[in-house]
């Protein structure tokens, strides 16, 4: 059977931005990816708001923001409610990214287009899957197929395989990578072969890379250039995904005694850092088959990082002395502590800046990718600083207004005869936590004698800074002795957790407000951009297209001259058919060409007449197709120049009625003996009623019966018709 196959790019079509795509499979919708630019555009959202309450399943590929930056959004605020599907690193490494976005933009700025409360509830939905684990959709969906496959790139990343009812196969790869890297595999190409419909993202189809030994010996002299001249390093990357891999060759590198690495610190810095190694320890089962052979011979866990100090805000960098190597998100300097160091770092000369990843085109890092440093850069810096002085006693008056104003409506409601408003007593706030108190003894107090208590809870209880001896007590002292292997190596050795500092606690109590200002920042520091993304080159993109000899291809994500390379190899491999659209646009890729969907009305179903024909009903059609004249909105936005059509109840020609079935004389034997006709089956013909009845099987296929009129030929007859479901 041939299946209705469209894709309606809400984002991420002939342009670099980040992919969204639903994906229409006869009845049934998918959402592939949910990503959100830098910038958080919002006429990608009310795009995906359109669609929401159509959408059957959601398929996610990867864990940053690029693929799901938009998911906390469209499950908290626009009510997605279907089931996501993604692997075991993207849901845990997914959650890192937005946990680490949303603190970043919070610290700066009065970020309230999703909370941690949102982030939490998306990833509720979430179906963990594991890779080649086939899932059968339901409902709408059933007869299609999902698997997910290994696309390398980061962990947990996902080629998703969907196969629809026939031979029709989807491939959907947005980002993959074929070569083996140090923390993870390629990606499967034998699992990829033939599909009907590959949906690629061709974004680097005409990049020409560089041989990784080259890169990293870059980005070595780079950081032994820069800390032997008494400056510090900034490596712009993410959080969760490709840091993994910068950190674990650093580590190892740094391992290395000759490399006169050991003096210096490597810092890993975000807001989640700790998590972070912590859940990649728990998931070496998904990397690389090298470090899953030496976990699993020696026990060395591959991110117990001896050489990695976990930061989490920009003091712990600042208190860390001499020169210094610091992995900092965000890749595209936008927001986290990456910008902050940015700022602090780039007017000197004696710094380096590494950028990692061609960010979307617009922001900071792009520009500097495409224009270099050595230039004066207008940035707006944000900050959130404590209020002071006659803001702080305006805050707190507001404050003690509404516990008021609280505290009068509780008293309302409490009892029907309690005192008027001018009756009650003020009440104000002490201490920590927001208790009532009266202002003056009175029998009675501020409400009526109902034996209600104070709310005091919740209780806070400081915490203990030092023992029973008044001794400081100091973590550091209590963490596990290092364990040292036959080869001198440090393996599974614990990290410290995170230890907040008394200046972070106060500030998160303090009240505080959000300010920006403009500044003019003369980038005076090394700027180097060294490709580590961990994406399929241009050759090799095309080399794979031409490996799996898809029937047909959808270019998406890329940039004009991108696509236009992919088109002209696709043409030169004889692909048939090659789709470069548009962000709005809908790609028809039906296999067949004649082929339509139209829907039954609910007046023409009501008008049928089943028959039973064994487990099956069957009903006889007579209808007419006509245009759509009652679609619902939701269901009209996707079908634009679709020319969606009904069938709607038609007045037929007259017709003879059609017998369903193929008769078995035995079995109406078995019919005739329950009826009491002493039927007698001989020669192909079957006799009942003393011989003077006769049914016979023709040579055409068709039964006769034969025999004098009579009540029981009527019988017989009546008993023969009911062998068809006649319609």
């Amino acid at each position: 059977m041939t299946s209705i196959i469209k894709l309606h790019c809400l984002s991420g079509a002939g342009e670099e931005t980040p992919p969204c795509y639903v994906l229409q499979i006869d009845e049934f919708k998918f959402l592939l990816d949910c990503g959100w630019d830098e910038k958080f555009d919002m006429v990608f959202i009310k795009e995906l708001k359109r669609h929401v309450n159509t959408i059957d399943a959601v398929l996610i590929s990867h864990s940053d923001p690029l693929h799901l930056g938009a998911l906390p959004y469209a499950v908290g605020k626009l009510g997605l409610s279907c089931p996501i599907y993604a692997t075991l690193p993207v849901y845990k490494m997914g959650q890192m990214f937005m946990y680490d976005l949303y603190q970043a933009h919070k610290n700066v700025s009065e970020f309230d287009l999703f909370t941690l409360d949102d982030v939490d509830m998306a990833f509720d939905r979430i179906v963990q899957l594991k890779y080649n684990q086939s899932i059968e959709m339901k409902g709408k969906g059933l007869g299609l197929r999902i698997t997910p496959l290994p696309a390398g790139h980061s962990l947990g990343g996902t080629i998703w395989r969907i196969s629809a009812p026939g031979e029709e196969d989807i491939v959907y790869a947005p980002d993959f990578n074929h070569k083996k890297e140090r923390h993870l595999n390629g990606c499967d190409i034998e699992r990829l072969m033939r599909p009907s419909l590959m949906l690629l993202g061709a974004m680097n189809a005409d990049y020409v890379q560089q041989r990784r030994r080259l890169r990293d010996e870059k980005l070595m002299t780079t950081i032994l250039t820069t800390l032997r001249g008494g400056g510090c390093v900034l490596v712009c990357t993410d959080t969760a995904g490709r840091v993994l891999e910068l950190a674990h060759m650093l580590d190892q590198l740094w391992r290395n005694k000759d490399s006169g690495l050991v003096a210096y610190s490597l810092l890993l810095l975000s807001n989640v850092s700790y998590n972070v190694v912590e859940f990649a320890k728990s998931q070496i089962e998904w990397m690389s088959d090298k470090l899953t052979r030496a976990f699993e011979g020696a026990r060395s866990n591959p991110f117990a990082l001896r050489h990695v100090q976990l930061c989490h805000s920009a003091g712990d960098v600042t208190r860390t002395p001499g020169p210094k190597v610091v992995l900092a998100s965000f890749p595209d300097l936008e927001a986290g502590f990456a910008r902050d160091l940015f700022l602090q770092w780039a007017p000197h000369s004696h710094n380096s800046i590494v950028l990692t990843a061609r960010t979307s085109p617009g922001t900071l890092a792009r520009d500097l990718i495409d224009n270099g440093g050595d230039r004066v850069i207008e940035m707006v810096v944000r900050r959130r600083v404590k209020l002071e002085g006659a803001e702080l006693e305006e805050f707190l008056q507001q404050q003690r207004m509404n516990v008021t104003n609280t505290v009068r409506e509780e008293v309302a409601g409490i009892s029907s005869d309690s005192d008027s408003e001018d009756e009650l007593e003020m009440c104000v706030v002490t201490g920590r936590h927001d208790i009532p108190v009266r202002l003056e003894t009175r029998l009675g107090g501020c409400f009526k004698s109902n034996k209600r208590h104070h709310a005091i809870y919740p209780f806070h209880e400081e915490r203990t800074r030092a023992d029973d001896y008044g001794e400081i007590i100091k973590p550091e002292d209590y963490r596990l002795a290092e364990i040292v292997d036959a080869e001198g190596e440090i393996r599974d050795v614990p990290p410290t957790a995170p230890i907040k500092q008394e200046q972070d606690e106060e500030m998160s109590e303090v009240p505080s407000k959000c300010v920006s200002s403009v500044r003019q920042v003369h980038v005076k520091a090394h700027v180097e951009y060294i490709e580590l993304e961990g994406r399929c080159d241009g050759e090799s993109l095309l080399r794979v297209v031409s490996q799996t000899k898809p029937w047909a291809v959808v270019g998406l994500r890329a940039s004009e001259a991108a696509l236009h390379t992919l088109k002209k190899h696709c043409e030169s491999e004889g692909i048939e058919k090659v789709f470069l659209p548009s962000v709005g646009e809908t790609v028809d890729a039906t296999t067949e060409s004649h082929i339509y969907q139209v829907k039954l009305t609910d007046g023409l179903m009501r008008g049928l007449v089943w028959r039973q024909a064994g487990d099956a009903e069957l009903a006889w059609l007579s209808a007419v197709v006509a245009p759509r004249t009652h679609a619902r909105e939701s269901d009209a936005a996707p079908e634009e120049g679709g020319g969606a059509v009904s069938l709607e109840a038609g007045a037929g020609r007259p017709r003879a009625a059609a017998f369903v079935n193929t008769v078995r004389l035995h079995e109406l034997r078995a019919a005739l003996a329950r009826a009491g006709l002493q039927p007698d089956l001989g020669a192909g013909t079957l006799t009942c009623c003393s011989g003077t009845l006769a049914v016979r099987r023709m040579e055409n296929g068709q039964v006769s019966l034969e025999g004098v009129l009579s009540e029981e030929y009527y019988k017989v007859r009546e008993l023969l018709y009911e062998q068809f479901a006649i319609v």
